[in-house]
């Protein structure tokens, strides 16, 4: 219900809905059916056992729909004065990318990067981790060749984030900055280390090998955000 819900909100075409009855059964789901009856899009009633035959997950709520996704492209990322921008250097569990995406959004961020072995944007685990945000904030595919070229015309300062960096707390935030994150097990891979102006990790009181990447990225987008 609550993609259905923030693609409607965020204004995308829907090409067809399919509902069960589930979807009557709370508050919440008979006020987005009477949303989708406004909408003059199609919509079809299937019985449960039908619906759940074409739900990707387990436990549908009794609405599926299809719908245009935002093709966003270089244009919509901000990159005005104080911006920050996340990149995504082969993070592969869709969970993460998703909850990457909403953490980068809730905090301000002006669009994301996903570089070559992320997860799909339109993979179904990160459209619903990230809970409707990338219809609202611009994701760009990228390879690394053109995302550091891209980063060189707009004047654009790379972090890297790793366990060896430097406290992020130690050091300044440029004007404007893309933090990579990287690859659950391998991390930002060592060309774009190698680029980047700074490496930067979160400082931890007691000694673990690693910690989540959205759990690492939110800490550092939270620290360098916290002035904007």
């Amino acid at each position: 219900m609550r993609l259905v819900e923030e693609a409607l909100a965020a204004g995308l075409s829907l090409e067809g809905v399919i509902i069960s009855g589930a979807l009557e059964r709370t508050d919440r789901g008979r006020a987005l059916r009477r949303r989708l009856g406004d909408t003059g899009v199609a919509v079809e009633e299937l019985a449960e056992r039908e619906l759940l035959e074409l739900a990707d997950t387990d436990t549908p709520q009794g609405v599926l729909a299809v719908f245009e996704h935002p093709a966003w492209s270089l244009a919509d990322l901000a990159v005005g004065a104080g911006m920050v921008h996340l990149v995504l250097d082969g993070v592969q569990d869709p969970g993460n990318v998703g909850a990457l995406l909403r953490t980068a959004f809730a905090l301000g961020a002006g669009g994301a990067v996903l570089l070559p072995g992320s997860a799909h944007l339109t993979h179904p685990k990160v459209l619903r981790a990230a809970m409707g945000v990338t219809f609202r904030m611009p994701v760009v595919a990228l390879g690394q060749r053109d995302f550091v070229a891209w980063a060189e015309r707009e004047a654009i300062t790379l972090w890297a984030s790793a366990a060896s960096g430097v406290d992020i707390r130690t050091i300044s935030r440029p004007d404007r900055l893309a933090l990579i994150v990287g690859n659950e097990g391998a991390g930002v891979r060592a060309e774009l280390q190698g680029i980047a102006d700074a490496v930067v990790s979160v400082r931890t009181v007691t000694e673990v090998e690693s910690l989540n990447v959205a759990v690492a990225a939110g800490i550092i987008l939270n620290e360098v955000m916290r002035d904007t």
